[in-house]
């Protein structure tokens, strides 16, 4: 990603906010966009948030093609919706609006959970609750990935790895204690941030968005270029004749120009498989093949 790619990441986020917005409005089967009862809801206690949290855990437990991930997003806010719609044809709505599409990063859901809680105990109009709920979905989407997959797992991963390497056991645990800190430190803390900053937390939300996520790809794709040049393995052992001179082709020919050269290229060739879609089961079969065969002909 180059480093003057910002409008054109807003402009891929923008497209997919509308397409989640078509999607959401095509799952609707709302008639009515106001409560009943317009008076503000019970007020949630810090419990109440906890318990959220704790049940976004099950986000994507009910996954399916049509609306992703909203029987777990509803199953999250039920607790909270109970107990801030005491009227049960508003409880109804509420429950019907938050069963259409929705699909977001399951680590950050728990701040778009904890506005649309801030929302719906102020009796918001429901295409309101609606339009934010979708707005937040590509956005967190974005720096999630960013954040989690290309950052923190790479970086946590790199440490348990080189412990374990060394016949630690503590590799995998730190591994797992790192991960999870940050893990379940930012859904819980954005599940309390996100309901007590309510709809407000929104316009910060889109302000930062695009800077954040690009520049946590750019962390994560350099902790991945050091990850390659530490633990992949990919040398040469071929020596060639040239007249009474021996060329170690590693040695002599590839680390003068640059050191982990072939690391780098192999790992790029695997990713434009990665690319063209191919299964991680046959890129696996396929590294296993290239090693067997490089090391019978002396190549490797």
């Amino acid at each position: 990603m180059g480093f003057n790619s910002t409008d054109s990441m807003g402009k891929a986020m923008e497209e997919k906010a509308e397409r989640m917005i078509s999607k959401a409005q095509e799952s609707s089967k709302l008639e009515c966009d106001e409560y009943q009862d317009k008076a503000p809801g019970e007020e949630l206690t810090r419990k109440d948030i906890n318990k959220m949290a704790w049940r976004s855990l099950a986000l994507q437990a009910s996954f399916n093609y049509e609306r992703m991930q909203a029987g777990g997003w509803l199953y999250g806010l039920i607790p909270a919706l109970r107990k801030i719609h005491k009227n049960e044809t508003d409880m109804s709505r509420s429950m019907q609006l938050h069963m259409e599409f929705f699909n977001s990063h399951p680590f950050l859901v728990s701040f778009i959970m904890g506005v649309v809680l801030a929302m719906e105990r102020s009796k918001e109009r429901l295409s309101v609750i609606r339009a934010i709920k979708v707005a937040m979905m590509g956005p967190l989407g974005g720096i999630g990935d960013a954040l989690f997959w290309l950052t923190l797992l790479p970086i946590c991963a790199a440490l348990g790895v080189s412990l374990a390497m060394e016949g630690s056991l503590a590799g995998p645990v730190l591994f797992l204690l790192l991960f999870n800190v940050v893990h379940f430190g930012l859904r819980f803390g954005l599940a309390h941030y996100g309901y007590n900053a309510g709809s407000k937390a929104i316009s910060a939300l889109k302000e930062h968005t695009q800077k954040f996520s690009h520049a946590a790809t750019i962390v994560g794709l350099t902790v991945v270029g050091g990850l390659i040049a530490s633990f992949v393995q990919l040398n040469l052992t071929a020596v060639v004749e040239v007249g009474k001179a021996s060329i170690n082709l590693q040695e002599d020919l590839f680390d003068p120009i640059m050191p982990k050269l072939l690391p780098l290229l192999f790992t790029l060739f695997v990713f434009s498989f990665i690319r063209k879609g191919f299964s991680p089961l046959k890129i696996i079969g396929g590294i296993v093949v290239f090693g067997l065969c490089g090391s019978y002909f002396g190549l490797l």
